[in-house]
């Protein structure tokens, strides 16, 4: 199996699509659902908004009320920065989201930043929509299998505009 830094995701909001690559070989490719609020970067709890910037998968859960999931390492630096910078969250949260990243875990998911940012499939008894997300990033629950199977903890993960 290639070593974690060989994996990467790239989600292209606007394209609506998710891609697994290996080193340049992309392994998946599939539409997602993204955020309803699809003009903005996520900032605050609950603006519905899937966030952009430079991720990593920091946990896996096989028991998701979605089918499977992935959590991505949201707030990362930048946007910690950021609710730094605009009165969000203070000097402590700042830095401990900032240690957790280096720490490479999941960093804390409830300050005002909002967190529980995932890759996930459908829940039972829901259909996918084009944007039917709180923020999150939605696969089938067939292709998200296939995620969930090939990427391992650790894996970068881009999310574009």
């Amino acid at each position: 199996m290639p070593q974690t830094a060989e994996y990467r995701i790239v989600v292209g909001r606007s394209a609506r699509r998710l891609w697994l690559y290996c080193g340049g070989t992309v392994l998946l490719e599939h539409p997602i659902a993204i955020g309803r609020n699809l003009a903005a970067d996520k900032s605050v709890e609950g603006d519905q908004a899937t966030p952009l910037g430079e991720f990593f998968i920091c946990a896996k859960n096989p028991q998701s009320r979605f089918f499977l999931s992935l959590c991505i390492s949201y707030p990362n630096a930048a946007h910690a920065d950021r609710g730094l910078r605009a009165g969000l969250i203070d000097a402590r949260e700042h830095a401990q989201i900032t240690e957790a990243l280096a720490q490479r875990r999941r960093p804390p998911q409830n300050t005002r930043l909002g967190g529980e940012i995932y890759i996930h499939g459908e829940a039972p008894g829901e259909a996918r929509g084009d944007d039917a997300t709180r923020g999150c990033i939605a696969l089938s629950n067939p292709a998200m299998q296939e995620l969930f199977d090939r990427a391992p903890l650790g894996t970068r993960v881009s999310i574009e505009a």
